[in-house]
Parts: C-alpha cells; structure tokens; sequence
C-alpha cells in the first residue's frame, strides 16, 4: 500500500460501496481473493461461468464485480475512489471497463484493477480480523479443518469438528462470516461471541478468524465462496453441511475441482442426537427411531422468544448464554410499533393511548415519536417533497431503531404513505429489536369528517399541495401485522387490539387482569391466514385437533385469541414430527390434561426429527 495518497485523488469522482461490496472490496485488498487483483471483465466472468477459470485460464471459480449507479461515474472518468461510509478512501479502481449493469441503464458494471491505500478500519473484534497471510503464518503446515458459518454452532457441528479433527490431526480454524445478517442472532458481533463461546467447546486451541465475505443466493456460489476465502486463511479441508448416510467424504475432485486451490470439501452425512449415548452421532449409528433431530432456526427461535430452556443436547451453556445475549425474550426485547395511516385516521391518538397504557403497566421503557417534538426536532426544514417525507421516515426510523436497541419501546406515528420508506424503517428496526407494523385504515370519508383544521378541504381546494389522499398517493401496507378501523372501534378498543396483540406475541407479560380483548374488528395479519381459517373451522366444529404449518408463533397468536384465558402461564410440548412430512403436526387428545386454550395461549411446540 503506498505511503502518501496520490495527488490526483482529490480530483477522482469517488464513491462508497453498501456494506456486502465494501466486505467483497476487504477480502480483495487483504488477498483473500487471490489471484484476483481487481473486478472481473466481461471475458473473465464468461469463462468462470462456462469453464470456471479466467480469461487467461488462471483458475477461479466465482464471478466478482462492481456495479455503482450509472451517476456515481462521469463518462470520461478512468479512475473512481472506493471509500468507507466516513468518506476515507481505501482503495482506487482503474476503469478498465463499464456496461450497463441492466436494460434500464441506471446502474453501470465496473471492471479493472484495483489498487489498496489503506487496510480496513474495523469496529468489534478487530484484533480477531487478521489477514489470511498472517493466518497461514500462525497455523504453520499442518493440516487445518476451517468451518465457515453464518450462524452460531450447536452440539451437532461441535461432534461434527471433533471427529472430523481427531480423525486428521488437524488444527480447527472458525470463519464466523460477518456480511450481510447473522442467522438466529442478526448482528456480526453476536455471531463472533457466539463462535468463541463454541470454539471453547473444542480441542486443540481453534483459531477464530471473523471474515467478510457476503452471502451468495446461488447455493453452489455461495459454498465456492466459501471454499476460496478457507483455502486463502490456510485451510486444508472445509467441513460443508449436507446429507448422505453419516459418513464424511470429499466432493473437492468429483464437484468443484478445488485441488487446485489446496482445498478439500468434506460433508459430513445426517446425524442426530442419540439419547441413549447422550452423544451427537451419524444417524447411521442410532436405533432407529429413538434419535433427536435438530431444531430448525425458527423452532430455536421459538424458544429464545418465549424464554424457554434451550436443550443442553442441542446447543453448549456457553453458546446458549451468547444466544440469550443477542436475542433475549421478547418480553424485554426492543420493539418499534409502527402506525401508518391517513391524517385524520386516529393513529396519533391511538399512539398516544398506548404510550398511556404501556406506561401505566410499568413494566417497559417507552418513547413516543410523533407531534410536535418530532416536527420541531426531526422534521424541521422538510418539505412535502417524496425525498424529503423519505428522509423523515428514515429520521424517525433511526431514532426508534436506537430505542429498540437499548431494550425500550418506541411507538411512531407517521402518516408514512410510501411503502419503500416503511419498509426501510422496518429493516433498520429489525437489526436493534422488533417491527410491528400498524396500518390504522380508517377510510378517507371519515378521516376527512373528522378534520377540524380544515387540511383536507384546503387540499382539495388547491390551497395546500402534496396532501396524501388527496394529491398525493397513499400506498396502503400489504404487510401490515395489524390493521385497525378506528371508525368500527371505540378509543378504548382500539388500544386493547394492541396490547392484546403484544401480550399474545410476548412482547409484554400477560397481566394479572387478564388478557385485553380483541374487538371482532381487528384483522391480525400475517402468512398463515388460509390455515387459520382451518384452525378456526376447526374449533367451531369442537375439534380437538389444531394444524400448525409455516410459521408457528403467528397461528399460536390467532389460537390464543380466540380462546378464553388460560389457567396455566407456561408450558412445552416437545412434538415429534414424521420425516415424511413435517408441514402439519397434529395434536391428538394424547394429552387430556391440556386444554386447548393452554395450547393455544402458553404451548411452544418444538419439533423433532423422528
């Protein structure tokens, strides 16, 4: 990397790569990439696709390119400075090439070599964050057995490592893959303390090397990514998941031809907990029948959000711990309440109910973000313009992601007509806490009889522009958690449809009163409504038998409110499930001393792979 920065830098247009590029343009710079020295050419990706090597026939099997907005690069520019979000510059691409990156032509595809000014600035663990040259330097040349992941390890992956270890007398080497959302726990830190709290669990003291490298949809992209950057760091073998009969083998020669790169696949087939052993083993070796499955990520989660025990079988203490950490119960977990609607709908007036009633109950931090605070803090100099109600929906989204971060609820109530906005405002949500999204769809009619400023006959008189529902547009929410007509409930209803759909998801404790009604016109949205039209078919026919298919929490939510109170708190059910089919689970009358509205109101249903 050159000393000084070069003289012409500042005249260079520049420009910052999103978070996965900037992680893409990191394993370039520090030689994890190699032999790449810049963005691949045309010719370079048609002969990765079709032979997997380069144009030159050096091989290299993933393609790796830059694409910027068509904007970002005058058409005489030959050089463009790639810089972090702070606006430092890392690196500069010499333009070798560029191509519409689509048939509209609003994105452009850059190739050419790329040249390092300074290494990469990291936040969290940086010291973990070494370069592979200094890895392979730590790990020597013995045999080394990396395992890359996007999600913590459980007791399977840690046998799994042991015994793959043992067998080649290899030194392990942990890739957490910190690009792009961690699984179960969303942000990179959490994944890296949860791969340290497993790299305990395992012998021969593993080296745990935080990587930043993006995920890939394609899955066979995504496991060629994977292989590059392990053989890159020293890696010998890369432990990949995968089925089969429970014994490891090598699909390096056969499939990718990674030998090139010095690297060997291994697979490692089905295997299950053997609760007789007490030990994780190749399914082949347990009885059939009396093995334990793993639970899937959502079951997990199922679990973590009620604040139920999370197995020793299935994941190490430690690495529960770090679980727990990253996403505690959804009874003290930050939440975002999100209200959208016309102005006139009533949700300000619903939003303000809430804060009242949450604060009465004493139990949560809560922030409301909405009248004149917000408009004289937030909103002050914005225009009715689209970019500039974006950017306040943005203002706000921020602040209430911040307030979801340290544990508190924030209740917002925008009009927020445009769904790209509310969308943005749900994702930086979703990486602090939870979103749920309320559309308050009181009907024009009303909202504009209720107006006592007169707002909605000025619009239409032409005195005030850009007025949603009027002359602007409102793109009503196609994901809505809930949808709430306050011209069909009282205030008082209104509310208890919100609280009453908290305390079913967890978010706040059920009270001693009792859980708060749910007005029969409260429409509880969600991906699972054809098979809670069955569930309630069902229990209208006196069914004992209830259905769960997709996403359990939600159809659990609608059970609970269509049943009475429960009389019990808490409960679990372990419920194994057929291999042959694991979209339904049937609740036979095997369990007379649980009542369906226990089930319905308090069950977490894990199931098992047997």
């Amino acid at each position: 990397m050159p000393d000084t920065l070069p003289a012409e830098l500042a005249a260079w247009p520049a420009w910052t790569p999103d978070e996965e590029q900037l992680g893409e343009l990191e394993l370039l710079i520090v030689g994890a990439f190699t032999p790449l020295a810049g963005y691949l050419t045309a010719a370079d990706l048609a002969a990765v696709r079709a032979r997997g090597q380069l144009a030159d026939g050096t091989p290299w099997p993933l393609p790796l390119t830059l694409t910027v907005p068509a904007g970002a690069v005058p058409p005489d520019a030959g050089h463009l400075v790639l810089q972090d979000p702070e606006g430092s510059p890392l690196a500069v691409l010499t333009i070798a090439e560029r191509e519409p990156a689509d048939a509209s032509g609003a994105a452009l595809r850059l190739a050419g070599p790329v040249t390092a000014l300074r290494p990469p600035e990291h936040g969290p663990f940086r010291a973990l964050r070494q370069a592979p040259a200094e890895v392979r330097a730590r790990l020597g040349g013995s045999p080394v057995l990396a395992y890359a992941t996007r999600r913590p390890l459980g007791q399977r992956q840690i046998g799994q490592l042991r015994h793959l270890a043992g067998q080649l007398r290899a030194r392990i080497l942990l890739l957490p893959l910190v690009a792009g959302p961690a699984e179960l726990v969303t942000r990179p830190e959490s994944l890296v303390r949860a791969v340290l709290a497993a790299g305990r669990q395992l012998p021969g003291d593993p080296l745990v090397v935080p990587v930043p490298l993006p995920p890939r949809a394609n899955p066979g992209e995504e496991l060629r990514s994977r292989a590059v950057v392990a053989a890159a760091y020293g890696a010998t073998h890369l432990l990949a998941e995968g089925g089969g009969d429970g014994g490891a083998r090598s699909r390096s020669a056969d499939d990718f031809g990674f030998s090139k790169f010095g690297v060997e696949i291994l697979v490692e087939g089905e295997w299950a907990f053997d609760p007789v052993a007490e030990v994780w083993r190749p399914l082949r070796l347990i009885e059939p029948g009396a093995e334990c499955g793993e639970l899937s990520d959502d079951e997990l989660g199922e679990l973590l959000d009620s604040g139920q025990p999370v197995p020793g079988w299935l994941m190490p203490a430690e690495v529960t711990a770090e679980l727990r950490r990253a996403r505690p119960p959804r009874s003290r977990r930050g939440l975002v309440v999100f209200c959208t609607g016309l102005s006139g709908s009533g949700k300000s007036t619903l939003a303000k109910d809430l804060r009242d009633a949450l604060l009465e109950r004493g139990d949560r931090t809560v922030s409301l973000l909405d009248g004149d605070l917000v408009r004289r803090l937030l909103s002050a100099g914005l225009t009715f313009s689209r970019e500039d109600r974006d950017l306040n929906i943005a203002r706000i989204g921020y602040v209430a992601a911040e307030v979801a971060r340290h544990g508190g609820i924030a209740i917002c109530a925008p009009i927020a007509p445009y769904a790209a906005a509310r969308a943005r405002a749900r994702q930086m949500a979703s990486t602090a806490g939870d979103f749920i999204l309320v559309h308050v769809s009181t009907p024009i009619e009303v909202c504009e009889a209720r107006d006592r400023k007169g707002l909605y006959a000025q619009a239409r008189a032409g005195v005030i522009g850009s007025f949603t529902g009027i002359s602007d547009p409102y793109e009503e929410p196609d994901d809505a958690d809930l949808v709430i007509d306050t011209s069909r409930l009282s205030r008082h209803d209104a509310v208890a449809a919100v609280l009453g759909y908290l305390t079913r998801g967890g978010w706040i404790l059920l009270s001693p009163g009792g859980r708060p009604p749910v007005p029969p016109d409260v429409r509880a949205v969600g991906p699972d409504r054809k098979n809670r039209d069955r569930i309630r078919a069902d229990r209208a026919n006196q069914s004992r038998s209830c259905y769960l298919t997709g996403s359990s929490s939600s159809v659990v939510a609608v059970l609970a409110a269509d049943a009475p109170p429960a009389s019990a708190t808490s409960s679990s059910v372990l419920v194994p499930s057929s291999r042959r089919s694991r979209n339904s689970v049937n609740f036979e009358p095997a369990l007379p001393s649980l009542p369906l509205s226990l089930s319905a109101m308090s069950c977490r249903c894990l199931f098992s792979r047997t």
